[in-house]
């Protein structure tokens, strides 16, 4: 039924400025739209679409909000986004190893971190 259409990630925030600033300037997103008059922003993400809109349920959901399999630029990332004050969550799984902010399963790494409104994004090393 839905197999054959395109879908996008979609992200509540309280404060659309913040969120510009965050998604465009710290991840380094570009902003493809903006809604009038409150409405959302919409970002480019490689060939798919980051919908962030305001609501005052954000940053309500425990679990991950957007995903990102970046491959061998996982370390790379993680970084830049250290370099630029985000911090990394630190959980308590079997099996894993945690160094600079990476969850480490084997080879495979993983790494969730909060927006401003505490939306949890995640970057792993698939992709």
């Amino acid at each position: 039924m839905l197999k054959d259409h395109d879908s996008s990630a979609i992200v509540a925030v309280r404060d659309l400025d913040r969120a510009r600033r965050f998604y465009g300037e710290t991840l380094g997103l570009d902003q493809t739209e903006e809604g009038g008059d409150g409405g959302p922003l919409m970002f480019r993400t490689g060939a798919t679409r980051l919908c962030v809109y305001p609501s005052e349920y954000a940053g309500t959901n425990q679990a991950n909000a957007v995903v990102w399999g970046v491959g061998g630029a996982l370390e790379t990332l993680v970084a830049d986004l250290r370099d630029k004050r985000v911090t990394f969550e630190r959980y308590d799984m079997d099996g894993a190893r945690f160094a600079d902010g990476v969850h480490w399963f084997g080879d495979f790494g993983a790494v969730w971190f909060k927006d401003p409104d505490g939306n949890v994004l995640h970057l792993n090393s698939g992709g």
